[in-house]
């Protein structure tokens, strides 16, 4: 059985939200993804795939992705 916090890794990114300042569009127009924002903090949720393709976004546009 597959570790819970290796899928949610795989599911969402956990981010500021000043560092989508600008990009929230982007992430939002181009991938198949839900934004939550939480006090300071947004969480860019969807699909394995999804995911992996906005975090490349992100990073090609400077946002730092760990």
């Amino acid at each position: 059985m597959p570790d819970p916090s290796s899928l949610r890794d795989s599911t969402q990114i956990v981010l500021p939200c000043r560092a989508l300042d600008g990009l929230r569009d982007g992430v939002c127009d181009r991938f198949t993804v839900t934004v939550v924002e939480r006090d300071d903090h947004c969480r860019i949720i969807g699909s394995p795939v999804e995911i992996k393709a906005a975090s490349d976004f992100l990073a090609r546009n400077g946002v730092a992705v760990a």
